[in-house]
């Protein structure tokens, strides 16, 4: 990791890794036939099965740090309609290109239990990478709540080292 002057605080950080998961979590469920009908990139993801097609994208969120000048970065998958997983798609490589879409968090972090997907945003500016995710704030769930409420230091490290295996 890069150690740096913060210019929020003065102090010498070192940047945190993003927790960043490889697919959607509906990818990690199939069975190894059903992985036959998919396909997998490091941006898209699609899935046909008997009944519909399955599409995500992956995307980032940003989670604020209450007490430190980080904030946490996540590379998460979300879904989205056919119509706007294709426009997506389309524009892709057009630097130009931004849009914004529903879509349903397709990620489920370690951190949080979910019984049903939460519903979110989707922010595309292609002139600055990939897109960035808001959950709906009228969402009531423990991870919409510390998405706008922010989460501590302490929680992020916990977090980020759970990831790394040093937990």
């Amino acid at each position: 990791m890069t150690k740096y002057i913060c210019q929020c605080c003065g102090e010498e950080k070192e940047d945190w890794p993003a927790i960043a998961y490889n697919a959607p979590y509906f990818y990690y469920c199939l069975s190894e036939e059903e992985l036959k009908n998919t396909e997998l990139t490091s941006d898209v993801c699609v899935v046909e099965d008997p009944e519909d097609t399955h599409r995500f994208i992956r995307t980032v969120l940003v989670q604020e740090v209450t007490d430190d000048c980080r904030d946490l970065d996540y590379g998460i998958w979300v879904s989205l309609s056919e119509k706007n997983f294709n426009e997506y798609v389309e524009n892709y490589d057009n630097k130009e290109f931004e849009a914004e879409y529903f879509g349903w968090l397709s990620t489920y972090l370690p951190d949080y239990e979910f019984e049903e997907s939460v519903p979110t945003t989707v922010v595309v500016n292609n002139s600055i990478g990939r897109p960035f995710v808001y959950p709906h704030q009228s969402y009531e769930h423990p991870f919409v709540y510390d998405f706008y409420n922010g989460i501590t230091k302490e929680e992020a490290e916990k977090r980020i080292n759970r990831v790394l295996n040093k937990e």
